[in-house]
């Protein structure tokens, strides 16, 4: 018997198509948009923090007077003037002339994405290996998915990325004949995690990677929204060869303008260019002008500062309801900035199993598995605090310890569903047995 199929064109799609799913958060959007639910699914910035009234008028201004050149087509590295301002913000994080940092090796991106997928283009082959943290961003398990390349997680504790951990899994990767091409990492207030590599472990890391000729991918879109201190300085900031430094104002200024950037070692500048090109011609000529002027013109360090006084009131408001509402068992991280806390569910719950009766209590989450190359994950759950108020965050935990309270009684009535194994209860890493997250 022939089988069949929805889509007509199954036969006709590339091979790096198969397998392709849609993103666990994407999915989410539709249901957790809507009023009535509290969603602490998605990782929106609170644009309402800007000044709306200035960042309007400066964008009309902006098309009434520069339209001429800020409507039309651009140049692929990103403008010059953009990639000086650029340079202006890393220096803030340590990264600066001492270190390399040059508005020649800045290729401007359409958001962070793009960053990513630059990267995997450049350098990943069918069958290779990324080492990443696990749990990672799923927007990045999505790039390395399109790329054909293997996911190999390594574990974290409370003081992020284990070095002892990264050894073993790029002598593993080694031993089973396979290439591991570089490190992805976000060791800064992590997605999902929210947990920061430690002074330490910055080193240490680095001189693994520089050991096994292992490149480094830094992601820091979180960096400067540190709550409770400063973070330590990227890794960029310590290395310059072999480490790709990829960030964007998304977080910092506006999702909506797509813009992003990737500070490369010099050699690989031109390669990168040539890529983006092939992709999108340009990045957006008028985007890039937003972000210039506002970077030139508005208070924009003062408005860091008001960023990270709303997401640490709203922090504290989710880990204070964790805290108040939280069935026994069930453990979180305390992140020092960014925008997620990471929650290990009571042993027996399965967070994707069980977020249709959220949905339906009116309370939205992203489960764990969204988080690993092999679906694993079901016994955690990420929690964004950054765009509900504090108390409809307050509201949605109370939602979410019912529906979790609910789901433990009737476990204990019908049995324990067996799903995927499990790690030990606040471990931030793979769900293999590991450190616990204090």
């Amino acid at each position: 018997m022939t089988g069949t199929t929805l889509d007509d064109y199954t036969d006709r799609y590339a091979r790096r198509v198969r397998g392709m799913t849609a993103s666990e958060i994407r999915a989410l959007f539709a249901v957790a948009s809507r009023p009535e639910v509290v969603s602490l699914a998605g990782g929106a910035p609170y644009i309402a923090a800007l000044p709306l009234d200035a960042v309007g008028e400066m964008l009309n201004k902006l098309a009434a007077e520069q339209g001429t050149t800020t409507l039309q087509y651009g140049i692929g590295q990103g403008t010059l003037e953009l990639r000086e301002r650029i340079c202006e913000v890393m220096a803030l994080s340590g990264i600066d002339v001492g270190c390399g940092a040059s508005p020649e090796d800045v290729v401007v991106t359409v958001g962070g994405q793009q960053a990513l997928d630059l990267i995997a283009r450049l350098f990943l082959d069918p069958g290779d290996v990324v080492l990443a943290e696990g749990p990672t961003y799923v927007g990045a398990l999505g790039v390395f998915q399109s790329a054909q390349a293997q996911v190999v997680h390594v574990p974290m504790d409370a003081d992020g990325l284990i070095p002892e951990a990264l050894e073993l899994a790029i002598a593993d990767v080694a031993r089973s004949g396979r290439r591991a091409k570089f490190l992805y990492t976000i060791p800064t207030f992590q997605n999902p995690a929210g947990v920061t590599l430690s002074e330490e472990r910055r080193e240490r890391v680095l001189d693994i990677c520089e050991r096994a000729g292992l490149l480094v991918v830094e992601d820091d879109p979180y960096g400067q929204l540190g709550f409770d201190c400063e973070a330590p300085a990227p890794l960029r900031a310590r290395r310059r060869d072999g480490v790709f430094y990829l960030s964007t104002f998304s977080k910092t200024f506006a999702p909506g303008l797509r813009v992003g950037w990737i500070l490369a070692p010099h050699a690989v500048r031109d390669k990168l260019v040539i890529a983006s090109e092939a992709q999108i011609l340009c990045p957006s000529a008028f985007a890039q002008a937003a972000v210039t002027t506002y970077l030139s013109t508005m208070p924009w360090r003062q408005q860091l500062k008001i960023y990270r006084e709303v997401y640490r009131e709203r922090r504290d408001a989710l880990l204070d309801a964790l805290a108040d509402y939280m069935p026994a068992g069930t453990s979180w991280t305390e992140p020092g900035g960014g925008l997620f806390v990471w929650t290990t569910l009571p042993e027996g719950l399965d967070a994707k199993a069980m977020m249709p009766r959220a949905i339906a209590a009116r309370v939205a989450y992203v489960p764990g598995t969204g988080f690993y190359a092999d679906g694993t994950g079901a016994g955690h759950m990420r929690l964004n605090f950054s765009f509900p108020p504090p108390e409809r965050i307050r509201e949605g935990v109370r939602r979410l310890a019912t529906v979790m309270e609910q789901e433990t009684a009737m476990r204990e009535v019908f049995g324990t569903v067996v799903g995927p194994a499990r790690g030990r209860r606040g471990q931030a890493g793979s769900d293999v047995p590991g450190p616990d997250l204090a």
